[in-house]
């Protein structure tokens, strides 16, 4: 990402987005996980946040309401509301040319539209309406003359015509056709559009243009990009959105919004440490059956997929029964899974080696499971759990170090091994007493050479419960 531009979004003081194909997908509805988060970020950043949609605030799904938004653009700028319902400012196309505009479909032969504040009519039920509405407004009614029960912003044009289409000379310089599905078009005033209405809200707030971030895909937000400080296309924009566009984000699907936004540091990843309340998590448990007790521990097969894959495979294979913990060291870790016994073995599901799966959210803490290696992407079938109790340091100076703080705590207060950290793969962890008790009575038998103990600690089975 540019870094001009990047000193750009420090002045970015509110941020709207186009609902479909930018913050949800317009055919199947799915809107990304993150993007609740993108919302609360920006909240408690002071960052005002904005919807600016071509749909009425009827059609603003649950969803989007859920999020919250400051301020609501809707109807390509003809309507606006905040978040207590308030009006800011509404712009209605006058009687006579709504008049004058469903005469001229009629001589057309097409089917039209009427949106009002709160509403909208169709003039009639037809298959292609029907294909191009109701992804956004399903089951609307049918009603030609709904110009004369409520004032009109905005209008549709229903048909097969594409851009052959244009409006009589009588009408073109009072509306416009903006076109944004194959047999649809807006019909809005000629001076509305999505950059009047935030304008409109900026003005309101005091603020600037520069202020601004615009997210957006289609030909209406042409002019909002050419009026915001930053505008971001989504990665199945309109090509002519692209190229008006600061920066070209990924698609919906992609989290997008999430991804650039972290490109200009205004959001920030939630991490979640598994690990922190292990209790809670789902996954599979692996058992460790040995001749001193059972080693019951959680795997994380969504951060380390290749490691329990492995893992897994191994054991339900029978690779690891009769196999011993070769290299046990009070206050740091026991070692085993290599079927020679002397720490030179072992073998991958995969052939050969395979490569580390560090993840930001799984530490070497007390109890975790992680990978034995020879170096950097050496990983076989050895594997380590973390005994030590002990750090000299208090979780001001772990999280001093970089460590995020419930990690720093939990190395503070239960000890482990931070060196290891970035070194190892973490793939698992002890879940409850008694196999913490287990660890420590394994980590405290007598040693000989090379820390090997004298008397066989012994993998006699590992069990794996889905």
């Amino acid at each position: 990402m540019d870094a001009k531009l990047k000193y750009k979004a420090k002045k970015i003081k509110i941020v709207f987005f186009d609902i479909d194909d930018t913050l949800r997908t317009s055919k199947t509805g799915f809107i990304p996980a993150t993007i609740p988060t993108v919302f609360k970020q920006l909240r408690e950043k002071g960052i005002l946040t904005g919807i600016a949609s071509g749909r009425g605030i009827f059609g603003v799904v649950p969803e989007i309401r859920e999020l919250k938004p400051d301020f609501f653009v809707t109807l390509n700028g003809a309507y606006i509301e905040d978040k207590k319902g308030q009006v800011i400012y509404q712009h209605q196309i006058e009687k006579k040319d709504v008049e004058e505009y469903i005469s001229w479909t009629k001589r057309e032969g097409i089917d039209y539209g009427l949106v009002g504040s709160h509403a909208a009519k169709l003039s009639t039920r037809t298959e292609l309406i029907s294909e191009a509405i109701d992804p956004i407004y399903p089951n609307l009614d049918v009603d030609p003359d709904f110009h004369e029960k409520v004032d009109i912003y905005q209008m549709w044009t229903f048909e097969d015509k594409g851009d052959s289409l244009h409006l009589p000379e009588s009408l073109s310089d009072k509306l416009r056709m903006v076109r944004w599905h194959e047999h649809s078009s807006d019909i809005v005033p000629i001076s509305g559009s999505k950059a009047t209405g935030v304008a409109k809200v900026v003005e309101h707030l005091g603020l600037k243009p520069e202020n601004v971030m615009v997210f957006g895909d289609g030909l209406n937000d042409m002019e909002l990009f050419d009026y915001a400080g930053i505008s971001i296309a989504m990665g199945v924009s309109h090509e002519k959105i692209k190229e008006k566009a600061d920066y070209i984000t990924k698609t919906v699907e992609e989290d997008g919004i999430f991804d650039a936004l972290e490109g200009f540091g205004m959001v920030e990843k939630e991490l979640y440490f598994p690990q922190v309340e292990i209790e809670t998590v789902e996954g599979p448990l692996a058992t460790i059956k040995t001749n001193h007790g059972d080693l019951r521990i959680k795997l994380f097969p969504e951060h380390a997929p290749k490691t329990v894959a492995n893992f897994v495979a191994l054991s339900k294979d029978g690779y690891y029964d009769g196999v011993i913990f070769h290299r046990i060291i009070k206050d740091f870790m026991i070692q085993g899974g290599d079927p020679t016994g002397t720490g030179m073995g072992g073998e991958s599901i995969y052939g050969d080696a395979f490569e580390d799966e560090f993840s930001e959210e799984l530490y070497n803490v007390r109890g975790a499971l992680s990978m034995a290696n020879a170096g950097p992407n050496t990983n076989g079938s050895q594997f380590f759990i973390v005994q030590n109790q002990h750090l000299p340091y208090s979780k001001k100076e772990i999280a001093r170090g970089g460590w995020p703080e419930p990690i720093a705590e939990i190395y503070a207060e239960q000890g482990g091994t931070p060196h290891l950290d970035r070194r190892h793969t973490v793939f698992g962890q002890l879940v409850d007493a008694e196999s913490f008790a287990v660890l420590d009575a394994i980590a405290a038998v007598e040693t000989g050479a090379m820390d090997k103990p004298v008397e066989d600690v012994v993998i006699e089975t590992i069990e794996i419960e889905d």
